[in-house]
């Protein structure tokens, strides 16, 4: 993108699993409060003087409303999949945008914020439309994987040990069709919720009109992207746990503090980090690093956010 006169930007990826816990239901009162939460870091970086972009996933938010599409389906028309994407971004960016709005005040910050619906390109011909990839919705038991699959033709994946998910097809983010507009609200200071669930799917036609497509973008590759087109200082991923780890929720498990990028290529291509998890946060990371050697990336709790930034807690990614 061109070279503004900027602060510093920053793009922090909100987890849509940090929005929807573990074992919860997913109730709109819960997804509000655990939303509250996940900004108290934003706001300390708000406060340091950062411009903003917030992003945000919606695989549990996705993954629900498919369940409600299948229950559904004989009293209303089915949604597809790409439109869900749009539905979520919406909803969540009000929450989003609400909470943070709220937060500001409480802090004396007068910054405005907005929620930019954002598409992004993907090419129809990507292997993964063949070969689903992402794991959306909520955790099932093996039995009850198998069952849907015999009876509605879901495909499933496991999931990093925590049970087994719905795979829909992930292609590779190409373009973000609204990040100019993106880039100039940053350079007036407004913080921006946008690219919610990795964008709205869409393929370019020959002509350059956009049309949809039934997928979902992995929204940490979608915001590494962004950070590089950005030229963002700051690359943040908030998930639903403290640090990366190597051999996760094994005896041996060792958390990782800070490592370089190089270590980072070397500990995925041995296999540590799960496609479902932590595996595209990882790849995110080295992409946005090998265009932005100065950047730093992070990736923590919603809980570890702000003392992460300072340099505290969670796990560090420099390209040193």
């Amino acid at each position: 993108m061109s070279g503004k006169n900027k602060t510093r930007t920053a793009v922090v990826a909100l987890g849509g699993n940090a929005i929807i816990k573990e074992k919860e239901t997913g109730t709109i009162s819960q997804q509000f409060r655990n939303t509250r939460k996940s900004l108290v870091g934003v706001v300390g970086l708000i406060r340091d003087g950062w411009d903003v972009l917030i992003t945000h996933g919606n695989g549990p938010q996705v993954g629900n409303r498919l369940i409600s599409n299948e229950m559904a389906h004989r009293m209303v028309p089915d949604m597809p999949l790409g439109v869900l994407c749009g539905d979520t971004e919406g909803a969540m960016g009000y929450m989003i945008q609400q909470s943070l709005f709220n937060k500001l005040i409480f802090h004396s910050i007068k910054k405005p914020v907005v929620t930019v619906i954002t598409q992004t390109v993907v090419d129809a011909e990507d292997l993964s439309m063949r070969r689903p990839t992402k794991p959306v919705g909520p955790f099932f038991s093996e039995k009850d994987a198998q069952r849907l699959t015999r009876d509605k033709g879901w495909r499933f994946m496991e999931d990093a040990g925590r049970g087994f998910r719905q795979a829909v097809p992930s292609p590779y983010p190409l373009e973000i069709v609204e990040i100019g507009v993106i880039e100039r609200l940053l350079t007036q200071g407004i913080i921006v919720v946008a690219i919610g669930g990795g964008g709205i799917p869409v393929v370019r036609q020959p002509d350059g009109t956009l049309e949809g497509i039934d997928c979902i973008i992995d929204k940490d590759l979608a915001s590494s992207l962004a950070a590089r087109m950005l030229t963002a200082e700051l690359f943040v991923m908030v998930t639903g746990v403290d640090k990366v780890a190597l051999n996760y929720r094994k005896p041996d498990q060792v958390d990782i503090d800070r490592m370089s990028v190089d270590e980072a290529k070397r500990y995925q291509a041995e296999g540590h980090f799960f496609a479902g998890s932590m595996g595209p946060k990882i790849k995110a990371a080295t992409e946005y690093l090998d265009a932005a050697p100065k950047g730093r990336v992070v990736i923590t709790s919603p809980e570890g956010l702000k003392d992460a930034v300072a340099g505290h807690g969670g796990t560090v990614i420099e390209a040193g």
